[in-house]
């Protein structure tokens, strides 16, 4: 690949091919830390190993986790017990939903998030998540078409 040149996936000419001397193994916990799905066919480069790019930004993840709490956390609310759905590490958000209902997701800054851990640690429990939430990502609310209208809205009459 470094010596036939080519296109990467982000459309500029390979690293290797223009700039990049000094190769370093990757690893697939780059990946994982970069919450990238494990997918090969999108990790792999031209050259069929992983993508040196994984590196770039690697350390800058790591050091920006430091801050989020574990994600396996339970947080108690009187509304019910919620964990973490997904984290968006540079927006610093944790997306959080009740075990009852994963359905509907909430938007925490990781500062209320550590509030709250703090508050269960105390033996006191926050009313809801909802008192929490950022106000214009107060609930996101995954639907599935259930009309049969949307299912056909397309076909040809």
């Amino acid at each position: 690949a470094s010596r036939l040149g080519g296109l990467g996936s982000c459309g500029r000419e390979l690293c290797c091919s223009t700039w990049l001397t000094s190769f370093h193994s990757v690893s697939t916990a780059a990946a994982r830390v970069q919450q990238m799905s494990l997918n090969p066919q999108k990790l792999a480069g031209q050259c069929s190993k992983l993508k040196c790019c994984l590196n770039y930004e690697f350390e800058a993840y790591q050091d920006a986790l430091k801050e989020f709490p574990d994600e396996n956390i339970v947080l108690k609310t009187r509304k019910g017990e919620a964990t973490v759905q997904k984290i968006d590490v540079f927006a610093g958000i944790l997306w959080l939903s009740y075990k009852t209902n994963d359905g509907e997701l909430y938007a925490i800054p990781i500062q209320q998030v550590k509030e709250i851990i703090q508050m269960n640690k105390n033996g006191k429990q926050p009313e809801k998540l909802e008192d929490f939430a950022r106000k214009q990502e107060k609930k996101v609310v995954l639907d599935m078409v259930t009309s049969t209208e949307d299912l056909h809205r397309f076909d040809k009459k």
